[in-house]
C-alpha cells in the first residue's frame, strides 16, 4: 500500500530473527512457500512481515510481501465512511480475500508476476499494478484476515488485541482515534479472535516470545 510508514523496533527484529530460523526447516523441499501474517490493528503485521522478509533475503531466500490493505473492495476514507454509515459492514468481506488467494495460487504455481489491486492511502484511490513475483521462493501475505486463505504453508498470528495495541496505533497516527474507531475494532476483533486456532506460531502479547500451537 503507498503511503504506509513502518515503525521496525527491536522486538520486531528480535522476533523475525526466530521465526526465520524456524522457516528454514519448512523450506526444505519446498520451491514455492506462503507465509500469512496476521493480527489486529496495530499489533506490528508490516512491521514483522517486513523484517522476515528482509533477513530471509540476507540468508539467501528471496521474500516478497502482499498486503491485505491493498485488497479492500473500498479505498480506506471511503471505507471508514461506509462503515460510519453502517458498521455491520464490518467484516471479511470488506476485502478481496479470494482475489488475495488466487494472487497466491499464481505464485505458487509458479507464474513469473501477478495483476493486484493497489491502493494510495494518501489520495483515498485504488489502482492496480502488476508485480513480479517469479523471484520470490516465500511470499508473506500480511493483513488482519490473512489467516484464513487457503494457499498458505504456514501461518503466523500476532496475539494481541487492540486494547493492547492502542499506544502503537497512536504512534503510528494513521487510525483516527476516536470512539467510533474503537467500536470497528471490537467488531474486528471478535472475527479475528475467531481465526487464531488456525495459527501455527502465535507471538506473544508482549512481543517476548514465540510459540507453536498444536
Amino acid at each position: 500500500m503507498l503511503g504506509d510508514e513502518l515503525v521496525i523496533e527491536e522486538h520486531h527484529t528480535k522476533r523475525a530473527r526466530e521465526i526465520t530460523t524456524i522457516l528454514e526447516d519448512k523450506l526444505s523441499g519446498k520451491d514455492k512457500f506462503v507465509v500469512t501474517v496476521a493480527g489486529e490493528s496495530g499489533s506490528g503485521k508490516s512491521e514483522l512481515a517486513s523484517e522476515i522478509a528482509r533477513l530471509n533475503g540476507e540468508s539467501g531466500t528471496p521474500t516478497g510481501i502482499l498486503q491485505q490493505d491493498d485488497y479492500f473492495v473500498f479505498p480506506p476514507q471511503t471505507n471508514h465512511e461506509m462503515r460510519r454509515k453502517n458498521i455491520d459492514q464490518v467484516g471479511t468481506y470488506e476485502v478481496k480475500l479470494d482475489f488475495l488467494d488466487a494472487n497466491l495460487h499464481s505464485f505458487k504455481k509458479g507464474d513469473d508476476s501477478v495483476y493486484k489491486p493497489l491502493v494510495d492511502y494518501d489520495a483515498d484511490r485504488i489502482t492496480t499494478e502488476v508485480k513480479e513475483v517469479g523471484k520470490y521462493r516465500v511470499i508473506i501475505a500480511e493483513g488482519t484476515y490473512t489467516t484464513t486463505l487457503n494457499f498458505v504453508d504456514f501461518r503466523i498470528f500476532i496475539d494481541r488485541n487492540y486494547r493492547q495495541t492502542y499506544e502503537d496505533r497512536k504512534r503510528r497516527g494513521r487510525d483516527r482515534m476516536e470512539p467510533f474507531v474503537e467500536d470497528v475494532l471490537e467488531r474486528e476483533h471478535e472475527i479475528i479472535t475467531s481465526h487464531r486456532v488456525r495459527a501455527d506460531l502465535l507471538v506473544t502479547s508482549d512481543y517476548q516470545g514465540i510459540k507453536f500451537q498444536a
